[in-house]
């Protein structure tokens, strides 16, 4: 389609988003960390996290320098917490090599981890109005159903045939409005139900809507049921009600967060507690508080979660003296939970202690 980029921008000119918090003072910092949360998320709900987030790291040094429970407790909430894991080692790693500026090659865009082909070539056509083609959500959505592309995209022969496809429509220049546009019209017009295509530019041009075939497009990945797992979290807390709270292992699902001590089972459950707390642990279970059962999904499995809370004896019947001093370490502290925590929080963890609280 020759004028596809045409109508497109013509489009955008009209009633293309132009007042995004990561479209004003535009540079290559702003673009990416507001690309990388919007990866999954949606603008209304990364919105808020993005200009609180800026407030605390203006800029690629001061992301760099922060600590990563600052970096995650700005990202508690929006979820794969791994983007803000990596947001944390490509600031880093733009410092450390390329003395604080972001590379303007794509092949060298995306060494930076977390940053793949799609990611890369947004931040450079957007801050640096470079011709560059992006795939994203939205994107496959809006080409999927103009050029009706048959094969869910997860497929690689589909896959190729979309980054072909992208890479001869994008026009030779307004490269920064034409990225901004095509995303635009996916997330407002072309969005995966109820699409408005009476607004759409394309309305006269779509395979899809001129066949009626819209809600069959973009193919959907293959239906497979989610694995379903258990875990036991327990809410241990002293007399002065402060909780025990342990820092997850950098990798696996929440990776770094601060969770409660979770097991596979009771029985794991009651074994750690006799080893780690008490010398009588026999019945504790029994006698604890078991709250409402969460479920929490992740992409790839659903874990429902059974919080019990339990209440620890005086210190005379303990192992150790419930002392900070004695049972803090760098990765295991007691939490007042009337106060600020100053770290991320695994977002069922999260809705357990607004429960307490």
């Amino acid at each position: 389609m020759k004028d596809f980029s045409e109508k497109l921008l013509a489009w955008y000119d009209q009633h293309g988003r132009k007042d995004l918090p990561w479209q004003h003072a535009i540079n290559p910092y702003r673009v990416w960390v507001s690309e990388i949360m919007l990866q999954q998320t949606q603008v209304k709900t990364v919105i808020p996290y993005y200009q609180k987030f800026m407030a605390s790291f203006p800029d690629i040094q001061s992301l760099a320098n922060a600590k990563q429970d600052a970096v995650l407790k700005h990202w508690s909430g929006l979820g794969y917490y791994a983007r803000a894991r990596n947001m944390h080692k490509a600031a880093r790693m733009v410092c450390d090599d390329f003395a604080g500026i972001f590379p303007k090659d794509l092949e060298q865009m995306q060494l930076l981890p977390g940053i793949g082909r799609s990611t890369a070539a947004a931040i450079l056509s957007i801050s640096g109005n470079q011709k560059q083609a992006i795939l994203d959500g939205n994107v496959k959505r809006v080409i999927s159903r103009v050029f009706m592309i048959e094969g869910w995209s997860g497929r690689s022969e589909t896959l190729k045939e979309m980054w072909s496809l992208v890479e001869e429509l994008v026009p030779d220049q307004r490269n920064a409005d034409y990225t901004q546009a095509i995303m635009d019209l996916g997330a407002t017009v072309c969005t995966r139900s109820k699409p408005q295509c009476e607004n759409c530019p394309f309305q006269s041009d779509c395979l899809a809507y001129q066949q009626n075939v819209i809600e069959h497009f973009p193919a959907k990945k293959p239906k497979k049921k989610l694995p379903e797992r258990y875990a036991v979290m327990l809410i241990i807390q002293d007399h002065h009600k402060a909780v025990f709270m342990q820092k997850r292992p950098p990798v696996g699902i929440w990776g770094s967060l601060w969770c409660f001590p979770q097991f596979d089972d009771e029985m794991l459950a009651q074994e750690w507690l006799r080893e780690y707390f008490l010398l009588k642990a026999k019945g504790l279970l029994e006698k604890s508080k078991k709250q409402e059962q969460l479920i929490h999904t992740f992409s790839h499995f659903r874990l429902t979660i059974q919080p019990i809370i339990i209440n620890l004896p005086l210190s005379s019947d303990l192992k150790t003296p419930l002392n900070k001093r004695v049972m803090e370490t760098d990765d295991s502290l007691w939490y007042n939970i009337n106060s600020e925590f100053s770290g991320g929080l695994a977002s069922p963890v999260q809705t357990l202690l607004n429960k307490l609280k």
